[in-house]
This record gives structure tokens, C-alpha cells and sequence, in this order.
């Protein structure tokens, strides 16, 4: 709902309310791009023990939020709630599988309203699979270095609303 919220579109069908941080950080205006890296497993006791690791990254960004987990916290269960706003229940996945994610999403939402979403991923990972069957781009590549590369190209062509990348650097 949060990213919706940013871009100025309405949230995904199943999703709480945005968070009101972003509203008033966009002064109700909105943004026009979205950037969202996924690295995978970033827990918060890795944060808390190397906080000075990541200082960095929140003071070169607009807004570090604490955010909580759902349960059981496997890939695919938390990517399908992350981009959905809904609970397993809703969204169906409940496990470590990989079906394609048939409820409202943000991709779903940003495609109705014209606006370009893609998807950056390592190929059979969670978000190479349960966001498909689609009408929007897709950029699947062998290697997490790979992904960080495609998405810098992305980034620099600028022509996508939200670019969503995922790679496997931590289980690696």
C-alpha cells in the first residue's frame, strides 16, 4: 500500500493502509520512481549486529523503516505478502512453494494505471516465479552480479516505475 501510496495509484485490493510516514515524506505529491532491492534474508539480528554497516545506506535514503516479518518467513511466503498487503491466508502461499500469485498485487495496480513495473531476478527464485503471467517486463539472469547489473542499466534508461530486484548475494 505504502508504494502505491508513493506513486500516487491506489493499493494493491487486500492491503492495510500506507503507511502515513510516506504521505506526509511526500507532502501528498508522490514520487515517479521506485527502487526496491530485496536482498534476501536480511534479518534484524544481522542489523542489529552490524548496524554500522548499514548507517550508510539509511543516510543515503529517504526513510528507514523497522518493518515485521509474517510467519512462516520463507521467501515466497514474504514476497507474495510484501507485494500483495495481504496476509498468507489471502495470497495463498503458505509455504516454500512458487505458484503464481493470483491476487492483487503492486505490479497488478501500477499495470492498470499505465505505469511500467519490472522485474529484475535471479532465475528460480521466488520472484522469478510467483509475480508471473503478467503484462509487464521481466529480466531473469544466472547471477546475483548479473541482476546488479541489469539493474543499474534499468535504473539508467529510466523508463519503469518500479524497478524490483532480487538477487540470492546472502544465501551465497
Amino acid at each position: 500500500a505504502s508504494v502505491c501510496s508513493a506513486l500516487g495509484v491506489e493499493a494493491p485490493s487486500s492491503a492495510d493502509k500506507p503507511l502515513e510516514i510516506l504521505t506526509k515524506l511526500t507532502s501528498g505529491k508522490g514520487i515517479d520512481r521506485v527502487f526496491m532491492y530485496n536482498p534476501d534474508a536480511v534479518a534484524l539480528w544481522l542489523f542489529e549486529k552490524y548496524t554500522d554497516i548499514f548507517t550508510p545506506v539509511m543516510l543515503n535514503s529517504d526513510i528507514t523503516l523497522p518493518l515485521q516479518t509474517v510467519m512462516p518467513s520463507v521467501t515466497p511466503v514474504c514476497f507474495a505478502t510484501m507485494y500483495t498487503g495481504a496476509e498468507p491466508e489471502i495470497h495463498g502461499i503458505q509455504s516454500y512453494t512458487k505458484p503464481v500469485i493470483k491476487t492483487d498485487t503492486v505490479f497488478d495496480v501500477l499495470i492498470r494505471n499505465g505505469k511500467k513495473p519490472c522485474i529484475v531476478s535471479t532465475g528460480n527464485d521466488s520472484m522469478s516465479k510467483i509475480f508471473l503471467e503478467r503484462e509487464m517486463d521481466y529480466f531473469i539472469v544466472e547471477t546475483p552480479d548479473e541482476a546488479n547489473e541489469k539493474a543499474i542499466e534499468l535504473i539508467k534508461e529510466d523508463k519503469y516505475d518500479l524497478i524490483c530486484v532480487y538477487n540470492a548475494n546472502y544465501d551465497s
